[in-house]
């Protein structure tokens, strides 16, 4: 056996994201709902343009994805809580030269109170089914934006997820990391010490890494820098430079790591926010950047454009995905070429 997570800059055969069809993702007013599908919808299409794409759609909100999807993306009806797919899809990794999918378990980012996921536990293997895709079942309570790999076998996580008592009460950083090794290939797993600020608060998902750093194809790190000492995510960065400048890939290599710099926006009407431009999506031969009418926007797409050479970098507004509590790399996931 010989299993290997895939970095996202690799061939895709398709990308998957779900569509939001409920609850607080559509929001609390028709309007409100209007601008999520109008945002998810920019991504999908964005993508579909570039390569194909599998929509989950709750079948009662078919009519609504219909009218706002490009006509080539392909529907799987699949009822959902929510649509974070990177989160409650699979992990797709090539095993022996063939696709699997790793169907983490999903509560709901750690039994949180306000989280309903007794469908979106479901999503993963109901995805692969359609794809005809095996399934590797695991323990973990996990999801996808909770890690990052360089598709070498390093990986970035952070220790207020994988250790979460609401996720996995006990596990020790030796269990989680065998674990990965099992099901992603792991070689070398590079903890941080927690994620950002206001997604470490009630409605985030306790620290997911997808914000705060990321590999890129030419070797380097991305990390999330926030600049301005009067938010609470400078002494994040502060620490999770620390970390990543002495740490080592899974071949004994130190890290190339360079600043991401934050949005200049620092709150918004809810807190601080947690805009994060490392939360962008490679596809082939672009990468959906996230955008924020910031005045950091323009420099932050050009370190993009620089991490991936050849690629058209794609800004779409992110702030709708953000005001419900993620980003464009967390309602998309890749499935890679094999």
């Amino acid at each position: 056996m010989n299993r290997r997570m895939p970095a996202e800059w690799e061939p895709h055969a398709r990308s998957w994201m779900a569509w939001p069809s409920t609850g607080y993702t559509l929001g609390a007013t028709e309007e409100e709902a209007d601008e999520a599908r109008r945002t998810w919808a920019a991504v999908a299409n964005a993508i579909v343009a570039r390569e194909p794409l599998t929509m989950l759609v709750s079948p009662e909100a078919r009519g609504a994805a219909d009218a706002h999807l490009d006509p080539r993306i392909e529907i799987l009806e699949v009822p959902l809580d929510d649509a974070w797919f990177r989160d409650v899809g699979p992990t797709f990794v090539v095993e022996d030269g063939a696709l699997a999918g790793v169907d983490w378990v999903f509560n709901g980012w750690g039994a949180q109170d306000w989280a309903v996921w007794d469908k979106d536990a479901l999503a993963a293997r109901a995805a692969l089914a359609s794809a005809g895709v095996p399934r590797i079942s695991s323990p973990l309570v996990n999801e996808g934006g909770g890690l990052h790999t360089d598709g070498r076998g390093t990986f970035l996580v952070t220790e207020t997820v994988q250790l979460d008592p609401g996720r996995n009460p006990g596990w020790t950083r030796a269990q989680v990391e065998e674990e990965l090794a099992r099901t992603v290939g792991a070689r070398t797993v590079i903890w941080l010490p927690r994620g950002l600020t206001r997604d470490s608060e009630r409605f985030g998902t306790r620290g997911h890494v997808d914000i705060v750093a990321c590999f890129t194809p030419g070797g380097q790190v991305l990390v999330h820098d926030q600049r301005d000492p009067a938010h609470p995510d400078h002494a994040v960065s502060a620490e999770v430079r620390a970390v990543l400048d002495s740490a080592t890939d899974a071949d004994g290599r130190p890290l190339d790591v360079v600043a991401l710099q934050a949005p200049a926006t620092l709150r918004d009407d809810d807190g601080w926010v947690d805009w994060s431009y490392v939360n962008h999506y490679v596809l082939d031969g672009a990468v959906i950047a996230c955008a924020f009418d910031d005045p950091h926007d323009a420099e932050a797409l050009e370190v993009l454009e620089a991490a991936y050479p050849g690629r058209e970098i794609v800004p779409v507004d992110a702030r709708p995905i953000f005001d419900r509590g993620g980003g464009i790399h967390c309602i998309t996931q890749q499935q890679p070429a094999v």
